[in-house]
C-alpha cells in the first residue's frame, strides 16, 4: 500500500518558518516527480513547489518563490518544503503529492498519489 504522510505543520506566527515533511513508503519514488499543493478553506488546491526525481530542478508558485524551498533525499523516500518568511495568506493543508511518471508539474490532476495533508496556521 502506498502512503504518503506529511509531518511538520502547525501554528506560526507571521514571519516565521516551518519545515514541511512528507515520508513515502510502500514503493520508492526514487524516479518520480514530487509536488507541494495546498488549499485553503473555501478555496481550490493550488500548486505551491515541484521538484524532479533528481532534486536537480525545482518550480514554484510565484508567491512563494524566494521563501519556500523544496529538496528531497531519494535515499530515505522523503520530500521536504522549508517555508519562510510566512504570511498569513500560507495559511492552508499542504499536501504532498507525486505523478505516476518522472515529469514535473503545475497541475494537480497530473498527480495521482497523495497524502492526507498537514495543517498549517499563521497567525497575524
Amino acid at each position: 500500500q502506498v502512503q504518503l504522510v506529511e509531518s511538520g505543520g502547525g501554528l506560526v506566527q507571521a514571519g516565521g518558518s516551518l519545515r514541511l515533511s512528507c515520508a513515502a513508503s510502500g514503493r520508492t519514488f526514487s524516479s518520480n516527480a514530487m509536488g507541494w499543493f495546498r488549499q485553503a478553506p473555501g478555496k481550490e488546491r493550488q500548486f505551491v513547489a515541484a521538484i524532479s526525481w533528481s532534486g536537480s530542478s525545482t518550480y514554484y508558485a510565484d508567491s512563494v518563490k524566494g521563501r519556500f524551498t523544496i529538496s528531497r533525499d531519494n535515499a530515505k523516500n522523503t520530500v521536504s518544503l522549508q517555508m519562510n518568511h510566512l504570511n498569513p495568506q500560507a495559511t492552508a493543508v499542504y499536501y504532498c503529492s507525486a505523478p505516476h511518471g518522472s515529469m514535473c508539474s503545475r497541475i494537480s490532476g497530473i498527480y495521482v498519489y497523495w497524502g492526507q495533508g498537514t495543517q498549517v496556521t499563521v497567525s497575524s
